[in-house]
């Protein structure tokens, strides 16, 4: 057995565990082996999706369907695939580590597990989805699984914040089916490459596919948290457990929103010039409304939540010059220098965000509060929290030589070559304003004397939160060095994907 037929256990073997979990939870002593076995599915994960960087994978059929039939579960292991496993199950097994000693002030830790294997499980059936059904249905189990994980401290303003989460998140998931629901109608198939076969034969500017193209685009952009659609970010972030505000804004955010956006506008409905214009205003209106509501902010997590709108603007900004370069045939190689540096961005922000947010999870559990003006002195209290807040920080703002430098430099060069220079200089603008906000950080949270007792009884963070977070911070230090490696294995298949389209798909049907 090659490994290449392991890889429906990437959604399979986290969906099972869950599950299990469950049963395990009302058998004596069952609950004690959970923590480990969640922590052990994440990693095995973690090794399968690496495994396949450079393995060539073709269509997989699930369910007894050979190639040849209509109908069918078709994973697609592709390169872009394959870079999204990469990175949830990464972000996954570190936050997991992390809530081995966060979860334990909480109740019923057995279901944290089993609802946190679901959601990544489904992330992961997401990525490898061939068909739009399939990747709607993963969709809902994740967003499922969030919602309870959003309110899992079962306070008010944890389940206030879930049930926003919960009403917006379905009509973003409504506006998705409708647009899948036009698309089906149109082609009779759901499978993508058929789907975008079919488009090419009959047009992508009429009407219909206008209509499901919108449906599509705001549903998805809903996912991704970008402005206008944002609302429910801003409370669900802080709202969550440490862990999960990690998972979220990490990996969850990219898969239900970016991923998709991408997969759907590259390899389905084909880049043209609306759907780049819709995808450059999304992008450029996140990018800075994000920061600097962020600015404003003295709730740590907060703070973070809006960066994330901020910064996955960069992502989908890059994503929208891309297409426009595409649409209007022109040159490859500056297409591809775009979603390369949308997809490193992706990639360092999955890193640099969910240290941030484990960070802010540590301070605020030795501390007692998320408030930047009631903490102060815990770089000297919290050394090792401190000093990966502070890599995170420095990424974030995009500071040499940290990961987040290197992604957003080939953005802005990007946006440049691409014909888009006010859009560049808009990007290095936010890339300064994220600076000014974590100065904020630096200076009421870890410097200067501490403004409350909890401040000044601070003690560190417990060993397993101090690893996971000391993971992701070598991640941010040494991913903008790794960039050349990380390149050839992970970024450039990835953006060969979207750089051939509907073709890439082509190449994946039976």
């Amino acid at each position: 057995m090659s490994v290449s037929h392991l890889v429906p256990f990437l959604a399979v073997l986290p969906l099972g565990m869950a599950f299990l979990f469950v049963g395990l939870a009302h058998v004596r002593g069952g609950q004690r082996v959970v923590p480990g076995l969640a922590v052990l599915t994440v990693a095995a994960n973690l090794v399968l999706a690496t495994a396949l960087i450079g393995v060539e994978v073709g269509p997989i059929f699930v369910g007894g369907w050979g190639a040849g039939k209509t109908l069918g579960i078709q994973l697609n292991c592709d390169g872009l695939a394959k870079f999204m496993a990469v990175t949830i199950n990464l972000v996954a097994l570190v936050s997991i580590v992390f809530a081995l000693a966060y979860m334990r002030r909480f109740t019923k830790v057995w279901l944290f597990h089993a609802l946190f294997l679901l959601m990544t499980g489904a992330m992961n059936g997401l990525v490898l989805a061939g068909d739009l059904f399939n990747m709607f249905v993963f969709l809902e189990i994740a967003a499922i699984a969030s919602y309870a994980l959003v309110g899992f401290g079962c306070e008010a303003e944890e389940l206030e914040a879930a049930f926003k989460y919960l009403i917006l998140g379905t009509v973003g998931s409504a506006f998705v089916l409708v647009g899948i629901g036009i698309l089906y109608a149109m082609t009779g198939h759901l499978n993508m490459g058929m789907v975008a076969a079919t488009l090419a034969k009959v047009g992508t500017t009429g009407p219909a596919v206008l209509l499901a193209a919108a449906a599509l685009l705001g549903g998805l952009a809903l996912k991704a948290a970008m402005v206008p659609f944002h609302a429910w970010l801003p409370d669900a972030h802080p709202s969550a457990p440490a862990p999960i505000s990690a998972m979220l804004s990490g990996v969850l955010i990219k898969a239900s929103g970016v991923y998709a956006l991408a997969r759907v506008v590259f390899n389905v409905l084909g880049p043209n010039a609306p759907l780049a214009t819709v995808l450059m205003a999304l992008g450029a209106l996140s990018m800075v409304i994000g920061v600097f509501l962020a600015v404003g902010q003295w709730d740590f997590k907060r703070l973070l939540a809006y960066h994330s709108v901020s910064q996955m603007g960069y992502v989908v900004l890059a994503l929208g010059a891309a297409a426009d370069v595409l649409a209007v045939g022109g040159n490859r190689t500056v297409a591809g220098l775009c979603l390369f540096g949308g997809l490193f961005h992706l990639f360092n922000h999955a890193a640099f965000k969910s240290l941030l947010f484990l960070s802010s999870g540590a301070l605020e559990q030795q501390v007692g509060t998320r408030w930047l003006k009631e903490m102060g002195g815990l770089a000297r209290r919290m050394p090792v929290t401190s000093f990966c807040c502070r890599v995170g920080a420095l990424s974030i703002a995009g500071v040499p030589p940290f990961n987040g430098f290197f992604s957003k430099l080939i953005i802005i060069v990007g946006l440049a070559m691409a014909g888009h220079p006010v859009l560049a200089a808009l990007a290095a603008l936010v890339a300064l304003m994220t600076l000014v906000s974590f100065v904020k950080v630096q200076r009421y949270a870890l410097e200067g004397e501490p403004a409350g007792d909890g401040a000044a009884t601070a003690r560190e963070a417990p060993l397993l939160m101090g690893v996971a977070m000391a993971v992701l911070a070598v991640i941010c230090i040494g991913g903008g060095l790794a960039m050349v490696p990380l390149g050839a294995h992970l970024l450039d298949p990835a953006r060969e994907v979207l750089l051939d389209g509907a073709q890439a798909l082509k190449e994946v049907l039976p």
